[in-house]
């Protein structure tokens, strides 16, 4: 029995497809979250789909696509590469897209992702909008962090950050899940997010879900597409999450302010509808990371997913 079985109470069997992680629940207790199409998740820098095995695990979307899954949806989890640029990772996660409507034949999916998979996410419906119901950014870094900008120009920094995070903590990471041929490049990662890199990537690839200030872009664009984002701009939420903690103080050091949720400012993560933007959450709390320690009175991330599926559902995707 997994981990998240053993939290959750309830049986749910996990099988992969290539890089692929498909969470089905053997006990779906409601269609609440049982949207049109299937709902793709798509991680972060430095992030995976599972830690570990499915018999004793952790996933990167702590608890979320199991409890999507006993209410009714059909979801997935997508791994590539913890450190590449969002055109390496939008490839891939291309791929897997053209998988998981092989697999449900279905046509098109809603896409979901966390930090650096806003960008990667985006990527899909700029080369295959056709494929794409809706985006969900949730502390997307659509306009970049500055936090990477400050990496990239500080030579000490960067070159802590390579021989830690490059060559150790993403091989590992990718071998944990089993896929340790995924490359990876600090480098690259770093210039897709910093905000000059997101500058480009976006006056490259523009589109009217994202707002030229900190306004609400436009919901559904001109190809049809459905567009969500949300964040929060807490740093340190739970004294017990020490690494989230630690993280969460590098934006605003960057920023010199605390509107931020530790990584991305609030402004940058605007994609489209903003469902809202100050959540009492740091950037790895939207993931329901660490292990689900959060604020004592924060809104629970697996339950925002979850009403996520149904506003989804509820828009016919």
């Amino acid at each position: 029995m997994s981990l998240i079985t053993l939290i959750c109470g309830f049986s749910a069997s996990t099988t992969f497809a290539t890089n692929l992680q498909n969470v089905k629940s053997s006990l779906v207790t409601s269609n609440y979250a049982r949207t049109k199409y299937p709902i793709v998740f798509n991680h972060g820098m430095f992030g995976f789909t599972r830690l570990g095995t499915a018999s004793f695990g952790i996933d990167y979307f702590y608890q979320v696509l199991p409890d999507l899954a006993r209410n009714g949806a059909t979801v997935f989890a997508t791994q590539v590469s913890p450190l590449e640029s969002t055109e390496l990772r939008g490839e891939q996660l291309l791929q897997q897209v053209d998988e998981v409507l092989a697999i449900t034949g279905a046509t098109k999916v809603n896409l979901i992702g966390h930090s650096h998979g806003g960008p990667t996410i985006r990527y899909i419906e700029i080369v295959a909008p056709e494929k794409v119901a809706s985006l969900t950014a949730v502390a997307g870094t659509i306009k970049g962090s500055k936090v990477a900008d400050d990496i990239l120009n500080n030579t000490t920094a960067k070159t802590l950050l390579t021989i830690v995070g490059q060559y150790i903590l993403a091989p590992v990471t990718s071998l944990l899940e089993g896929n340790p041929s995924l490359p990876n490049n600090l480098e690259h990662s770093l210039k897709s997010i910093s905000e000059q890199g997101a500058a480009e990537f976006n006056a490259q690839y523009p589109s009217a879900a994202i707002p030229k200030d900190c306004s609400q872009g436009q919901k559904i664009t001109n190809n049809g597409v459905y567009h969500y984002s949300w964040t929060g701009t807490s740093q340190v939420t739970n004294i017990f999450d020490v690494v989230d903690s630690a993280i969460s103080q590098l934006a605003p050091l960057s920023y010199k302010n605390r509107d931020n949720d530790g990584l991305v400012s609030r402004c940058n993560t605007h994609l489209g509808q903003v469902i809202r933007d100050n959540y009492d959450q740091s950037h790895l709390d939207q993931v329901n990371q660490i292990l689900g320690l959060r604020a004592l009175f924060s809104p629970d991330p697996v339950a925002q997913y979850r009403q996520q599926a149904n506003r989804l559902k509820l828009e016919g995707l």
